[in-house]
């Protein structure tokens, strides 16, 4: 019930933040097609999904004048050939600086409710413009940003196709990413054909026994966080727990985690559940990048976390036999979806 609330709430533009109206798009409204085993796209009133700024922000998105030594764009550690993502443990920045948490993929970020692996933006927009002023990350002032696209004579023109007469600003450059952000869905697994599309040949044998022990509460139980719903499945609860990743040899979390944002003791170590869709192709795993492979993270999770006070309560050791983990894998393998298209780098003219 809870998790349909939290999608109408999506649908219906709750979570969006408000603007100037000078800072709508003007141009028509088009469809983001959902892929087979996906919902309806989301997005705040103030900023629907036009053409124009969906273009913009591909061209944006790709561009890396939005860092201090324009080394670094939006695709380096979100790359569309490793699923939108870096595939390093953790992500650099400018000048080669070193981040302190993996890369999480972009597809189908349009569906989660807060944004970063602690929640701190609430929307796709507000998600755009952090990393453009981070210090392990793009490292560049709003203004410098603005200043920069400014001057070129292309992005002026195509501001004003976007977003009527006005000046570039850094709430038009933040909605133009976050419109093409909301185009990068992947869906149309052999899971999806599977589950939505009537295909009961499209998994194998053992990826349908991976998929009863995902959903089963006395075996995997994996369903739990990572939902799978009767019309569709974001693969993701849109919560926080503490899983028991990241701690030091002395028992104590290196990264507080969602603590950060509600100083709530309870939320220390609790990071977002990731969807897992294209899991497979998105190595390495959890926020700190500390487990290689898929059957790493079968085997912590089977190992039940760890000892901290903290720890999420729905994490308990699992009894999985060697079939029992190999086919959970050949389950999450199936969740590799397809591609958007017109997402790569813009043609340049």
């Amino acid at each position: 019930m809870k998790r349909a609330l939290w999608l109408a709430a999506l649908m219906l533009g709750a979570v969006g933040c408000k603007s100037p109206g000078s800072d709508r798009p003007v141009g028509a409204v088009v469809e983001i097609k959902a892929p087979l085993g996906l919902p309806a796209v989301p997005y705040p009133a103030d900023n629907p999904p036009t053409a124009e700024t969906i273009a913009l922000g591909r061209q944006l998105f790709y561009d890396p004048r939005l860092s201090k030594d324009n080394t670094v764009a939006c695709s380096t550690c979100h790359n569309p050939k490793l699923e939108f993502t870096d595939a390093r443990r953790v992500s650099l920045g400018v000048g080669g600086v070193t981040g302190v948490r993996n890369a999480p993929s972009l597809l189908n970020a349009a569906y989660s409710p807060v944004q970063f692996w602690d929640g701190r933006a609430r929307t796709l927009e507000e998600q755009s413009a952090d990393p453009l002023i981070g210090l392990t990350e793009m490292n560049q002032p709003h203004d410098v940003s603005v200043a920069k696209i400014r001057k070129d004579a292309a992005y002026r023109a195509a501001f004003v196709k976007a977003f009527g007469p006005g000046d570039v600003t850094i709430t038009k450059i933040e909605k133009s990413l976050a419109s093409f952000e909301r185009t990068l869905l992947s869906g149309d697994s052999a899971f999806d054909r599977y589950e939505y599309g009537g295909d009961k040949t499209a998994l194998s044998p053992a990826a349908i026994h991976g998929l009863a022990l995902f959903t089963d509460p006395a075996k995997g139980n994996c369903v739990i966080c990572h939902s799978i719903g009767n019309k569709y499945a974001l693969f993701t609860d849109g919560k926080f727990h503490n899983t028991g990743a990241g701690v030091n040899g002395e028992g104590q979390f290196t990264d507080a985690g969602r603590f950060s944002q509600t100083k709530e003791e309870a939320d220390t170590g609790s990071f977002k559940t990731p969807s897992l869709r294209n899991v497979a192709l998105s190595a390495p795993y959890m926020h700190d990048g500390s487990l290689k492979t898929l059957e790493d993270v079968i085997d912590f999770y089977a190992g039940g976390g760890n000892s901290s006070p903290e720890l999420d309560s729905l994490i308990q050791p699992l009894h999985l036999s060697a079939r029992d983990r190999a086919d959970l894998v050949e389950f999450l393998r199936s969740l590799n979806g397809s591609m958007p298209v017109n997402a790569g780098p813009p043609a340049k003219e």
